[in-house]
């Protein structure tokens, strides 16, 4: 405050001016006015002034709420203080909503030590002295409190008796006090003198030699009658509050009105004046939101889409543990029937292909493999070119990725797709050549092969491990562990095995009796039976954990795949899964990433097809809608893609519905109403299903090969393709002569040159071999009679239809449209 006037001084410290400029005439700085500044020398000789002692009772105040009080030459400088605060007090529900201010009041007295002990003498038989000096608040400085004991402690302690003199006795109200002799064994204490307070403390003094004799009475506790304050120490707000609410994308009445702190039925009703009918359980998008809440008085933030979701994120990346080795996870990939899933039979000691429809995987089968070196995650994934999606899926979440290569085959477009995905995943590849027990087969070829796309044998120079395998005789299974096993041990893979599990989804279906099943790999931390699981757009608390033999399983560490039952839903393959601690949160990013899903399936249907359908429609396009149902969700992903690859712009193939599960009536009813195709992968309909089929005219398809599925989806658009109209030229004739007719006109008669000339089909008139009529004959004659048609070499008269312009030397071409069926 260096450089402030007195006016200034004196209301920051809470006095008066004329005060303040009292007290500085005293500390001995005059020739002040209000106005003058005060230099930082003069107010340090103000502040030693009001910590001197003073002489008498009529100490100075100090300012601002400061004051040195005096009694008996005692010296006390007391400083009041006010501090404003705001606290935030929580709900029920845990969130901070209600603000209330909170004023801090401190008192502090500060005593000389000289000052204080002082006083402890004079205050002994003074209790009303005692009762006038207030004591330290909490809060004080602990020196001037520990100065204040000790001086108390000092006045009460008793002199001995020998240097105390006699006290006279106590006079009586109004008048003197007879005198009474002062004998050792008195039970009175000697009275005060006239002038003396009669409330001072009275003191018993017994000779040395009988103390042991005499009775302490006992000091009965006098009942203190507490009487609590009526009213609460908080204080309305006198102003209405307003807050800073952050809107969701979406959010419920409910949510909305206990971000505002205010009562649901009172917000439903200010939407109801704002012409807003909603419930208390109703969703609101996020621009309604902020409407109500500006409405309302408040401040609206508009939450970010993914701030629940970093939430989770962060609480996962707060809760992680140390990182330990884990096994590593193999994906094997390669051309469809290369033996992948024959490798992968050998290694596991398992017939695993004669399950799969025509010897093909059909989806990701997840696996662990016990060596004697450690244990061995492997994904098999399908190596038909329909699972594209499914095998970049694999790459991403894999560390090594084993390429199978036929030796008879060589490299084949899913070869070089599955080499394009691990190098975009970034995974070291490890390449097995299967299927050499063949006589044709050629190492060299494929080797060769490879090189082409970056892949270079180490015995050719390069860094990629290639292993010669059979199936078959089991040859170079060992070779083929042993280098897996190298390159994770180089890799140094580490995860932490500690804290909340976080992984992805590998593949999902839907059973009758067990509800949803997820395929998930545990990527880090620990999966538990209990856990809540939040997988895409669904959540659940785990029911039951079973291995990939079907055994049930308490937990799951890093690398493992486990199939969770207690799911929703089921979750979209490749949707990352991770536990959350609160089961409200969970449904919240649930239902968030189902509201963003359904805005964007919205807002495809609006964009896409105002200006396609119109074009559709004047090209005279037909629509093939199709209601596809499946037994696991990478299946229904994998058919969706590959009939949307379908092209054709004049046949539109439109999927109402993709799904899991059997084929049940409502899905029938759908189809009905959409005259849509009812697809079954590897599924059936129920009783019901098939009897409403029937009732409707609804086709239903079974399928169990993905390939047979898409080439009669093929030939059904086909089918529903117009076919193509050829026109070819059955005849040419030439005018010679023309002739008028009075009922046909002008006549040309003509020579048939090529072909032959029929009376029903179109013709054009060319002429200098320009076509400057397109019509039809009205009138084919030979001689006078009339003929259907005329042959090479002969000639015939013609009356062409609406044109009378035909002279000498045109030629009139009479061809015929031919339909021919067309293919996609």
């Amino acid at each position: 405050m260096a450089g402030d006037t007195v006016k200034k001084l004196a209301e920051t410290v809470g006095t008066t001016v004329e005060n303040l400029l009292e007290q500085l005439v005293q500390s001995g700085v005059s020739g002040k006015s209000a106005d003058d500044i005060i230099s930082k020398d003069e107010k340090m000789r103000l502040i030693r002034h009001l910590r001197k002692p003073k002489g008498g009772a009529g100490g100075a105040s100090g300012a601002g709420g400061a004051g040195a009080d005096g009694e008996g030459g005692e010296s006390r400088v007391t400083l009041r203080r006010k501090k404003l605060s705001q606290l935030e007090v929580p709900t029920a529900q845990g969130r901070l909503s209600n603000t209330v201010n909170v004023e801090f009041r401190k008192r502090q007295s500060y005593v000389e030590r000289g000052a204080a002990e002082g006083a402890g003498e004079k205050s002994r038989g003074k209790k009303t002295a005692q009762k006038k000096t207030p004591a330290p608040k909490a809060g004080a400085a602990k020196g001037a409190a520990k100065q204040a004991v000790t001086s108390r402690a000092a006045a009460a302690k008793p002199k001995p008796k020998a240097a105390k003199p006699a006290r006279p006795p106590k006079a009586a109200k109004g008048a003197a006090a007879k005198p009474e002799p002062a004998a050792a064994g008195a039970k009175a204490a000697p009275a005060a003198p006239a002038g003396q307070e009669t409330g001072r403390r009275r003191e018993l003094h017994i000779a040395s030699d009988k103390r042991g004799k005499r009775k302490v009475k006992k000091k009965h506790k006098r009942l203190v009658k507490v009487v609590s304050p009526s009213k609460h120490l908080f204080e309305k707000p006198t102003a209405p509050v307003k807050r800073e609410v952050v809107v969701p994308e979406s959010i419920t009445v409910a949510g909305l009105a206990q971000r505002m702190a205010v009562k649901s039925g009172e917000l439903i009703k200010q939407m109801m004046d704002m012409g807003m009918m909603a419930t208390i359980n109703q969703t609101l998008d996020q621009d309604t939101a902020i409407l109500v809440v500006e409405e309302l008085g408040h401040r609206a933030r508009a939450g970010k889409k993914d701030d629940a979701e970093a939430g989770l994120v962060s609480e996962m990346q707060a809760v992680a543990g140390d990182r330990v080795e884990r096994p590593p996870v193999v994906i094997v990939m390669g051309h469809v029937d290369h033996g992948k899933t024959s490798l992968l039979d050998t290694i596991r000691r398992s017939k695993v292909t004669d399950s799969e429809a025509g010897g093909i995987t059909q989806h990701i089968g997840a696996y662990r493999v016990e060596t004697a070196r450690g244990t061995v995650v492997f994904l098999d994934t399908p190596g038909h070119a329909a699972f594209t999606a499914m095998r970049a899926r694999g790459a991403r979440v894999t560390d090594i990725a084993v390429l199978v290569v036929a030796a008879d085959d060589g490299v084949m477009p899913q070869t070089v797709e599955a080499v394009e995905h691990a190098k975009a995943a970034g995974v070291p590849v490890i390449v097995a050549i299967s299927k050499i027990d063949k006589d044709d087969a050629d190492v060299e070829k494929v080797k060769g092969g490879l090189a082409e796309h970056g892949l270079v044998s180490e015995a050719w120079g390069g860094d990629n491990i290639f292993v010669e395998v059979s199936a078959k005789t089991g040859q170079g299974m060992d070779e083929l562990l042993e280098a897996i096993l190298l390159q994770a041990e180089i890799m140094e893979l580490k995860a932490p095995e500690q804290g909340a599990a976080r992984g992805v989804i590998i593949e999902s279906s839907v059973d009758k009796g067990r509800g949803a099943i997820a395929t998930m790999l545990v990527q880090q931390g620990t999966l538990k039976k209990g856990d809540t699981l939040l997988a895409g757009n669904e959540f659940g608390r785990i029911r039951a954990l079973l291995d990939e033999n079907g055994a049930a399983a308490e937990r799951a560490t890093p690398s493992m795949p486990v199939l969770v039952l207690g799911l929703s839903g089921a979750p979209a393959a490749g949707d990352e899964a991770l536990v959350v601690g609160d089961e409200k949160k969970a449904r919240e990013v649930a239902n968030l990433r189902r509201e963003r899903m359904r805005e964007s399936a919205h807002a495809a249907r609006r964009q896409a097809p105002l200006g396609d359908t119109f074009d559709a429609v004047n090209a005279g396009a037909s629509t093939l809608n199709l209601l596809i149902k499946a037994d696991v969700q990478g299946i229904a992903e994998a058919l969706r893609d590959s009939l949307l690859k379908i092209d054709s712009a004049e046949v539109q193939l439109k999927i109402l519905s993709s799904g899991i599960g059997g084929i049940n009536v409502s899905d029938v009813n759908l189809a009905a109403a959409s005259s849509a195709l009812v697809i079954g992968f590897n599924v059936r309909a129920d009783g019901p299903a098939r009897k409403a089929a029937a009732e409707q005219d609804v086709t239903i398809r079974y399928y169990s090969v993905v390939y047979e599925l898409v080439d009669d989806i093929r030939q059904i658009m086909s089918d529903m393709l117009a076919p193509e109209i050829k026109e070819e030229i059955v005849g040419i004739a030439e005018v010679k002569d023309v002739f008028r007719s009075s009922r046909l006109g002008a006549v040309a008669g003509c020579q048939v040159i090529e072909g032959m000339v029929k009376r029903g089909n179109p013709i054009r008139v060319l002429r200098d071999n320009v076509v400057i009529f397109e019509g039809g004959l009205e009138s084919l004659r030979r001689f006078k009679d009339d003929v259907s048609e005329v042959s090479s070499g002969t000639e015939c008269g013609m009356a062409v239809k609406d044109y009378n312009d035909v002279k000498v030397g045109d030629h009139i071409e009479v061809y015929e449209k031919v339909e021919t069926r067309r293919t996609l």
